[in-house]
């Protein structure tokens, strides 16, 4: 069982944490700025550790970035096959690289519009790039 918050001996000690770190729902962009180095400082800190004691301060901080990025800088839509573009890009790759999903003419139809990706392929790419498959579930339909 858990033993009884003591709240008279937590406000200041709360109040001392709260004046070192600014820990609170991000206000500004000076704010988020400060709240990002104190996320990478606990990263550099934890190193991963699940176990690390400053894991739920990582929970804290990281929740409030996302909550202030959500609101401030939200990310636009992107389609699957932007993604997949943006994937290409990043890992320097070229349509022949993508073999797994067929061969250089149908990653470039599938670039074009042309063609949409299957169910084979996505999985495929989120295997290969190491994430969930839904960013790559919604594909060009505009360009057509």
């Amino acid at each position: 069982m858990n033993a009884a918050i003591d709240v008279k001996h937590l406000l200041p000690v709360w109040e001392q944490f709260r004046a070192a770190t600014d820990i609170a729902p991000i206000r500004d962009e000076a704010h988020y700025a400060r709240m990002t180095e104190m996320l990478e400082a606990l990263l550099d800190e934890t190193q991963g550790d699940e176990n690390h004691p400053a894991m739920g301060l990582v929970d804290i901080v990281g929740d409030l970035i996302e909550d202030y990025e959500a609101e401030h800088h939200p990310l636009p839509e992107t389609t699957g096959v932007q993604a997949l573009k943006f994937l290409m890009e990043q890992h320097g790759l070229k349509q022949s690289d993508l073999s797994e999903i067929g061969s250089q003419g149908v990653v470039s139809e599938i670039l074009t519009g042309k063609r949409e990706l299957n169910i084979r392929q996505v999985r495929a790419l989120s295997e290969r790039f190491g994430f969930l498959p839904q960013p790559l579930f919604e594909t060009n339909t505009a360009g057509r």
